[in-house]
Formats: C-alpha cells, sequence, structure tokens
C-alpha cells in the first residue's frame, strides 16, 4: 500500500516493489483511465468511480494474496477511508503488509507533475489547480 500526493513516486516505488518481490501490480489510474476517463472532471467523479473499481478489485486481490501471490496495489492510500478499504482486504487474508508513505514536499510533486504532464506518458495529465483539490484530501 502506498500514501502520498499526486507526483510524489507512488507508481515508481510501485514498479520497484514488484520487480524487487515478483509481485503482481494493480494500478488504480490504469483501471481509471480504461474505464471511465470520459468521466472524470471533478474529485466527486473521481470518487464514484473509484468506488466501481474497488468493488471489482477487492475480491480478486483477496483471491490473489490467499493463493500466495505478492500484490502491490498501486491505488491511492491518501484518506482514512481508503486505508481502511485495503486493511479490509488483508483482514481476509493471511497475507502480511506494508504502507509506504511517501512525504514529499509540495515543490518538488509540482516539478515532477510539470515533466509528466509534458511528457504524455501518465494516464492522466493532472493541472496545478486539481492537484491542490486533491492534496487538501491527504488524512
Amino acid at each position: 500500500m502506498i500514501c502520498g500526493k499526486i507526483a510524489s513516486g507512488k507508481s515508481t516505488l510501485t514498479a520497484d516493489l514488484a520487480k524487487r518481490d515478483n509481485a503482481i501490480v494493480l494500478s488504480e489510474d490504469a483501471w481509471l483511465q480504461t474505464l471511465y476517463s470520459d468521466q472524470l472532471s471533478s474529485i466527486a467523479d473521481f470518487v464514484r468511480c473509484t468506488q466501481k473499481i474497488r468493488q471489482v478489485v477487492a475480491p480478486m486481490v483477496v483471491s490473489m494474496l490467499n493463493a500466495g501471490s505478492s500484490v502491490v496495489l498501486d491505488f491511492q492510500a491518501n484518506t482514512v477511508q481508503s486505508r481502511k478499504w485495503m486493511r479490509g482486504i488483508l483482514e481476509q487474508t493471511k497475507a502480511q503488509n506494508k504502507l509506504h508513505i511517501l512525504d514529499v514536499p509540495d515543490d518538488i510533486c509540482l516539478a515532477r507533475l510539470r515533466v509528466r504532464n509534458a511528457k504524455g506518458e501518465h494516464p492522466f495529465a493532472v493541472s496545478e489547480e486539481l492537484f491542490w483539490q486533491f492534496s487538501q484530501h491527504m488524512a
């Protein structure tokens, strides 16, 4: 589980953990982009779409963990509710877990965000305004 602001390095850490632990990566951004990219214009849209994805992903993760696979959730864990969802998954397994908290200063995240947006390789181009909106919900 990974907690950090937009452009704090969550996906980079996820990829590193997956290589190190030979783990399966499930990316919230990939699901959102594929299924709902045309429906995401606000935080409320993000919450609505994420909840639908989590209903599908949770039992799948439980099954993978119970089968002995390592799973890295590249899902935002920035709110108490998100971490509670992840904890609920773990409580249905005997898997060990680790929460990684990326405490990266805003100016570094924003600089990374600008570079990421310019490259166009990430599923979403996020404005600085949206960065600040999402950052308000860190808990």
